[in-house]
């Protein structure tokens, strides 16, 4: 039950929150968002790993190559990955880019984070039907990703990464 209501939280109420995909210029504005000390202390001093950006064709070969298996989700990782599909220009994007290198830090060796540029990598975001952005894709080890669109709030990316992708509790 604790799932159900879980997965429709990350599909309803975060659609407020997102971009269309039309071009525009918006200033980032203060995010509000609180960062609990010990967690920021530990992202940054863990590890200097970033999210990494993909193109059509690294996605090809490190997450799922639908060209070879479209029927099919075949992860091709090692660990669970974390894909922030966002613009330059979009506002949540920007909000959201601090919390993606967070969980990079932290999680490093145990989740990958990417990164999609939906304007330069339009063939890739059309594959994924991306109409608003942040969209943000969940991808376990094993088993379905989960697709999220819309900014949530910092507390709730590692509640979904924790529990759904690394399967902890804590």
């Amino acid at each position: 039950m604790k799932n159900i209501a879980l997965i429709l939280f990350l599909f309803a109420v975060p659609v407020l929150m997102s971009c269309t995909n039309t071009n525009g210029n918006e200033k980032n504005p203060s995010n509000g968002v609180t960062v609990n000390a010990n967690d920021q202390k530990e992202a940054t001093s863990k590890s200097d790993a970033k999210p990494e950006h993909l193109t059509y064709e690294t996605f090809l070969e490190k997450v799922w190559n639908f060209e070879k298996n479209p029927q099919k989700w075949v992860y091709e990782g090692d660990v669970p990955c974390v894909i922030d599909f966002y613009a330059d220009w979009c506002g949540p994007c920007k909000r959201v880019a601090p919390i993606m290198e967070e969980l990079a830090k932290k999680y490093d060796g145990k989740l990958k984070v990417y990164k999609i540029n939906v304007d330069k990598e339009r063939k890739l975001a059309s594959a994924f039907q991306i109409r608003s952005i942040p969209t943000v894709l969940f991808v376990p080890k094993e088993g379905k990703p989960m697709m999220q669109v819309g900014a949530l709030q910092r507390d709730d990316y590692f509640k979904v990464v924790k529990e759904q992708l690394l399967n902890s509790k804590k």
